[in-house]
């Protein structure tokens, strides 16, 4: 199956995570390693050392990753009004259909109820 890998933020369900195991994906959740404490800076840190997409429901991590220009990580962000865990696992599944070379390169996935947005990284930031 495919070979990207996942870290989900405390605001993911574990039936998220389970999930994508399901699908064999490898997933982690930061709780299963003892880690809900983690500051966001070292969750992103994380994500990029062991090469995971990161899953949030954080909106500040779309900001950390737009200016930790050159490292590569992504992030699925999602900005869902129906949190459970079916809906974001339907979003999850769609999004990866559709966008997982994006995922794989380096992008910001918002996901919203009826859409998606790809940002690719580096943002092209002006100086």
């Amino acid at each position: 199956m495919s070979h990207m890998r996942f870290l989900a933020d405390m605001g993911v369900a574990q039936s998220v995570v389970k999930w994508l195991k399901s699908h064999e994906y490898d997933a982690v959740h930061l709780r299963d390693e003892g880690l809900q404490r983690l500051p966001d800076s070292e969750i992103l840190q994380k994500a990029i050392e062991e090469n995971r997409v990161l899953l949030t429901f954080d909106l500040d991590f779309g900001e950390i990753i737009a200016h930790s220009a050159g490292r590569n990580a992504s992030v699925i962000v999602f900005r869902l009004h129906n949190t459970r865990a079916h809906n974001v696992m339907q979003r999850l599944e769609t999004v990866l259909a559709e966008s997982q070379n994006a995922l794989e390169k380096g992008a910001i996935v918002s996901v919203e109820e009826g859409r998606h947005r790809v940002r690719y990284l580096p943002l092209q930031l002006k100086k």
